[in-house]
This record gives C-alpha cells, sequence and structure tokens, in this order.
C-alpha cells in the first residue's frame, strides 16, 4: 500500500525546496524525494562556492588595487575552508532534520514515476494529489577524442578541490566557465579558455565579452574564442589538448564548462503522459504546469537556468496548488555572471531587440567618466553600462553592465524591464550619490529618440 500526499516534490534544489516550505506552512502534506543533498547544485557544487571562492580571491585583487591598503594576499587553504563550511561539508542532516520538524516526509533515492500521481523510490511506493519535478540539470562532459583519459572535472569538482591544480584548461566560456577561470587563476593556476562560439559570455552583448576577455588577457588567464578542441593524448602525467588554430596545451586538468542538461532521465514521466526524452526539459505552460497535477520547475524546464528562476516558478506552482491562480512571467528577469568586474544583464540585446522587429534607441556609458563612485574604489576604474530602449514606446527593453557590484544595482533596470517604466520616468528619477546606480540615470538622459 503507497502512503498518500498532498504533494510529491521530487528534488530538492532551490525550486522544490520553495515548493515544500509553501505548502508544509499551510499545512499540506509533503514527501521531499532527493536522491542526493538537500538544497541541490547551487547549495553544494555551483552558486555557493563559486560565489565564496570568487569573492575571496576578488577582495585581494581589490586591495591590490585600491589605494590606502597594502599587503593583500590570496590563501586558498583559508578560502578553502570558509567554502566547506558554507556548503556544511557536503552534509545535509540539518537540512534534513528541518523539514522533518515541519512534517515533511523525506525519501532519500532515485524516483521514478510509475502512474498518475504514483511514485516508486527504492522499492517504497507513494502517491499524491500533486507531483512537482524539480530535478535540476547537470554538466554535459564534450565528445572529444582523448577526453576520457584526461582528468575531467565538472564544476562540482572545480569548486570543491582542496587545492587548485597547477595547470587548467577550461572548455566554455560561458557563465561557469568564465567564473571557474578567474578564480582559479586568482589561486594560482596557469589558465587556459577555450570557446567555440564568437567571444565569451555569447549569449550576452558583444560588447560584454570583449571586456570580460581583455581583462582575462590582463589578468593572464589565456583565451582562445571561435575556437574547437580536435583531441587529446597524453604527455606523462599531463594532458596535451590540441587546438584547430594548432596550439597544443599542456594541462593537469580539463574543466568540462561548456553547458548542462536537464535531469530527466529515469524519471518515467511517461507514465503520466509527459512526452520528454532523456537530458530534453520537461515543456511547462505559464503555470509551469507539464500535465495535470504535475508540475516542473527549475533547470529541468529549460525556462531560464537560473536558482532565482527555480525559486520563482516553486512560488508558482506552490500558490497553484494552493489554489491561488498565478501566471509565470519571465520579462525583466535579470542575469549574473560573478566576474570581477561583475556582468548583470536584463531583457533583450541590442541584436535580439531589432530580430523582434523593435525599433532601438541604444546608449552605452563610460561609468568612470560620468560618475564619481567608481574612483572611490580604485585608482583606475572602469565599467561601462549599455540601455536598450523601445523608440515607439519610450521604455526600456534590455540594460547590461560590466562593473562592480553591478549584480546589486542592476535591479532597477530589470524592475523597469518587467514593470515598461518610461523612460521619463528613469531620467527624472533621483539617485543617492555617490553610487552605480546613477549610471542608469545619466545612460537614460544619453537616449536620443530624434
Amino acid at each position: 500500500m503507497s502512503e498518500h500526499f498532498d504533494a510529491i516534490v521530487i528534488g530538492a534544489g532551490p525550486g522544490g525546496e520553495v515548493v515544500a516550505s509553501r505548502l508544509l506552512a499551510e499545512g499540506r502534506r509533503v514527501a521531499l524525494v532527493e536522491r542526493e543533498l538537500i538544497g541541490g547544485e547551487c547549495a553544494y557544487w555551483a552558486c555557493i562556492p563559486s560565489k565564496t571562492l570568487l569573492h575571496a580571491a576578488e577582495t585581494a585583487e581589490h586591495a591590490r588595487r585600491g589605494p590606502g591598503v597594502r599587503g593583500a594576499e590570496t590563501d586558498f587553504a583559508g578560502a578553502a575552508r570558509w567554502r566547506d563550511t558554507m556548503i556544511r561539508g557536503l552534509d545535509d542532516r540539518k537540512q534534513r532534520e528541518g523539514y522533518e520538524k515541519q512534517g515533511a516526509t523525506v525519501v532519500r533515492g532515485q524516483a521514478r514515476v510509475i502512474g498518475p500521481g504514483r511514485v516508486a523510490v527504492d522499492g517504497r511506493e507513494l502517491s499524491a494529489d500533486h507531483l512537482v519535478v524539480a530535478t535540476g540539470s547537470e554538466a554535459v562532459v564534450p565528445s572529444i577524442e582523448g577526453l576520457d583519459e584526461a582528468a575531467v572535472w565538472t564544476n562540482r569538482q572545480a569548486t570543491t578541490a582542496p587545492e587548485p591544480p597547477g595547470r587548467a584548461l577550461v572548455i566554455g566560456g560561458g557563465p561557469v566557465g568564465c567564473e571557474i577561470a578567474q578564480f582559479l587563476r586568482r589561486f594560482g593556476t596557469d589558465v587556459t579558455l577555450v570557446e567555440l562560439g564568437e567571444s565569451l559570455l555569447g549569449s550576452e552583448d558583444p560588447r560584454v565579452g570583449r571586456i570580460i576577455a581583455d581583462r582575462f588577457a590582463a589578468e593572464g588567464i589565456k583565451v582562445h574564442v571561435r575556437t574547437e578542441i580536435k583531441h587529446a593524448y597524453g604527455d606523462g602525467d599531463a594532458r596535451v589538448i590540441t587546438l584547430d588554430d594548432g596550439t597544443a596545451v599542456g594541462c593537469d586538468v580539463v574543466i568540462a564548462a561548456s553547458g548542462r542538461k536537464p535531469r530527466t532521465e529515469g524519471l518515467g514521466l511517461d507514465a503520466t503522459g509527459i512526452d520528454v526524452k532523456a537530458g530534453h526539459p520537461i515543456k511547462v505552460d505559464r503555470h509551469c504546469r507539464a500535465a495535470e497535477n504535475v508540475w516542473a520547475v527549475g533547470d529541468v524546464t529549460g525556462v531560464m537556468p537560473f536558482t532565482h528562476v527555480a525559486k520563482y516558478q516553486g512560488n508558482i506552482v506552490a500558490d497553484q496548488i494552493l489554489g491561488r491562480h498565478r501566471t509565470a512571467r519571465y520579462e525583466g528577469i535579470p542575469r549574473v555572471v560573478f566576474t570581477d568586474p561583475e556582468v548583470a544583464a536584463v531583457g533583450l540585446t541590442e541584436a535580439q531587440a531589432r530580430e523582434r522587429g523593435v525599433p532601438v534607441v541604444a546608449a552605452e556609458i563610460d561609468l568612470a567618466e560620468q560618475l564619481a563612485r567608481p574612483w572611490t574604489v580604485e585608482r583606475e576604474p572602469t565599467g561601462r553600462l549599455g540601455i536598450v530602449a523601445d523608440a515607439d514606446r519610450h521604455v526600456l527593453v534590455g540594460a547590461w553592465a560590466v562593473a562592480p557590484s553591478a549584480s546589486e544595482w542592476m535591479q532597477e533596470a530589470a524592475l523597469a524591464v518587467r514593470a515598461s517604466i518610461s523612460i521619463d520616468v528613469l531620467r527624472d528619477q533621483v539617485a543617492q550619490f555617490p553610487t552605480f546606480a546613477e549610471g542608469l540615470q545619466v545612460a537614460a538622459a544619453s537616449l536620443d529618440f530624434g
């Protein structure tokens, strides 16, 4: 006989946790199924450890660049100890106990849907009125001749390593690859970064990728764009990676940061009428519904692979299950890469806007030329901000910045995009002095609508 619940949440990453916590707070019976650790990829192998290591190295770098500070140096052992504290020593016992105190039934193991509202987990059968799939995604290791014989890391090994490697080749110049490349370099690793596309951070405005590539080059990261890896071969204990431009790169580890795929393999979703291939996303509607009483949130949906989106979708689903109609909107959701300088963006790039037929007016400003704040931070400040507006509607449709703390002050632009706030309002808004947030008003004032 199966145990019955109001909802079974498969996957206890950020999205699944939001659903479970919201339902538990409303007195619902919840089974939380997790095959690894409660908290998911973000808490143990991605967002939390990577940002912890990035910040430690960034603090030392800022001290070297900042006026009136001497003697800053990185200490990987100390940073690693704090990282291990932040990732709970890869131990989720307290999280499990916390959910059980709230009334949840926590089940460890691989879940498989065996029918509408029915789930099997290692011989145990559960049933529920609602199923919520929040299984996330996993790193993809590219198929390259000879690579299977190399020491290949994904983000998991890179962010939890006891010490940095001597030499690393990072495959992929997206957010994960860029963040890993920079913190390893700043802790002493000889880093080569290879990207097949036209630029780093290829989903953003090309200016963003060029600015970050220049910063990386200045720090000693060897960046190869528009470059394909041909094959790998052994050289003693190391590996040599050959590129299509004839370059041979020796390394101790290869880090695969070239993409992720949804964790849908083996879930048995066909038992609910959902047709999804292994490694492909679950299609959901604007309510995060995949089928009748079946919901999906987070990376597994393929909508936007961000923790904040997973949490947002989790709230959408919780409201739906609780009988509160709500529709997901994805306009104005910010994107951040925690490199130094940080990259933050929202909405459409200029090229994307033109492809959609938007009559575009764009502007880009040098923050160091326009603002006082950058000069209070470092002796040779840099920072760029670009905005994209709809010339007919006089509203912001996109923005990007490569600058200190961009992740914090981009939120005003994100709200402007989401709420279609007029450019006149943005120009009239008063930003506190001295801050980077002033840049949005300066950029808005520079837009020429003719």
